[in-house]
C-alpha cells in the first residue's frame, strides 16, 4: 500500500467555523457517519440557505493542514509494521508505528482512527504522541481490505462493509501487540476518535487491568452492563454541540459512579463533533488544543 500525505483537497472557500450554519454541520455528522452520501449531503446543503454549497464544501477534508508534526522529524521514528489479528477480518493487521528517538522502552499508546481507516489526521496524532516521549501504534482497520484508500468516501464505505466484531478484535489485538513490544515499557494507553472513541471505550471494557489508561474523544458510551469491567482511569472528551454522541453520557456516567470507576469527563463550550480534528472548519483551535495539553498530561501520569 503506498504511503499518503493529503485526502483530494476539495474545491471551495476555506471557511471557518463560525460562518458555518449548524444545520450543515448536523448534516456533516450525518454525511459522516453514513447516513448521506456525499452527493446528497451537498446537494441538501445548498437547498438549505444562501451558500450552504461552500459551507459543505469548506467542510471536507484539507488533510495538508493536519500534519503538525513532519514524518521525517528527527525525533521520531515511524513505519507501517504488519502482525497476526487471530479472529479479526483476516488474521492480519497493519499499522503505522511510531517510537521516540532513543533506546527506549517507552509507554505505549494506541490510536484509533475515525469510521474511514487510517488516514493522513491520525497519523500525524500518532507522530504528536511519540514526540511527547510515547510508543504510539495507530492500527488501520481497514488493512485487511487493502488499507485506508487515499480519500475518507471510500474508506467510508469500505470500513462499513466490515465485520463490527472482527474489526473491534483487530483493534484489540493491535493494543495486545503494541503491549507486549520489546520497545513498549509494558505500561499501556489508548485514545480513538468518533467511532474510535467509542472503540476506546469498548478496549476498557475488555482489557481490565492490561489497559492503564483511556481517553476517548467524542466516542459511544459502551454497553452499560460491561462498565463494571472497567480498570482503566478514564479520561473522556465531549463536544457541546454533539447530541448523539452526548445523550449517551447520561447512563455513562451513572454506570462508572455506580461501579466507582475513576474518570474525568469534560464538555468543550461551542465545539462540534470532530473538534480536534484539524483538517475541517469542525476544528476548534482553543478546545482541541486544551485536549490534546490534558491529554498528554492524563498519560503522564498514568503511564509514566
Amino acid at each position: 500500500m503506498p504511503d499518503h500525505q493529503d485526502d483530494a483537497t476539495p474545491d471551495g472557500p476555506a471557511l471557518t467555523q463560525h460562518q458555518i450554519d449548524q444545520r450543515i454541520f448536523d448534516l456533516y455528522d450525518e454525511y459522516c457517519h453514513g447516513q448521506l452520501d456525499r452527493r446528497s449531503f451537498l446537494q441538501q446543503a445548498a437547498a438549505i440557505t444562501a451558500g450552504g454549497l461552500a459551507m459543505a464544501q469548506a467542510l471536507l477534508p484539507r488533510y495538508v493542514q493536519a500534519q503538525t508534526i513532519s514524518f521525517t522529524d528527527e525525533r521520531i521514528k515511524a513505519r507501517y509494521v504488519s502482525y497476526p489479528s487471530p479472529g479479526g477480518t483476516s488474521g492480519t493487521m497493519r499499522g503505522y508505528l511510531v517510537q521516540p528517538a532513543g533506546a527506549g522502552p517507552f509507554p505505549g499508546v494506541l490510536v484509533m482512527h475515525e469510521n474511514r481507516g487510517l488516514n493522513p489526521y491520525i497519523e500525524d496524532v500518532a507522530r504528536r504522541l511519540a514526540v511527547e516521549g510515547f510508543l504510539a501504534l495507530a492500527p488501520d482497520g481497514l488493512a485487511p481490505v487493502g488499507g485506508y484508500p487515499g480519500n475518507d468516501d471510500d474508506g467510508r464505505d469500505l470500513q462499513a462493509r466490515l465485520n463490527p466484531g472482527k474489526l473491534r478484535t483487530d483493534m484489540l489485538n493491535s493494543a495486545l501487540h503494541l503491549k507486549g513490544l520489546a520497545l513498549s515499557s509494558g505500561r499501556l494507553g489508548a485514545t480513538g476518535f468518533c467511532w474510535g472513541g467509542g472503540t476506546t471505550n469498548a478496549l476498557a471494557t475488555l482489557l481490565g487491568d492490561r489497559l492503564q489508561a483511556a481517553v476517548p474523544f467524542y466516542g459511544a458510551a459502551p454497553e452499560t452492563a460491561q462498565v463494571a469491567t472497567i480498570r482503566s482511569p478514564l479520561l473522556i472528551h465531549y463536544a457541546e454541540h454533539d447530541p448523539r454522541i452526548n445523550a449517551m453520557w447520561p447512563a455513562f456516567e451513572a454506570a462508572l459512579k455506580a461501579n466507582g470507576r475513576l474518570y474525568e469527563a469534560q464538555i468543550y463550550p461551542g465545539t462540534q463533533h470532530g473538534f480536534h480534528n484539524n483538517s475541517t472548519p469542525r476544528y476548534h483551535e482553543a478546545a482541541a488544543a486544551l485536549a490534546w495539553q490534558r491529554t498528554l498530561a492524563f498519560f503522564r501520569q498514568h503511564l509514566g
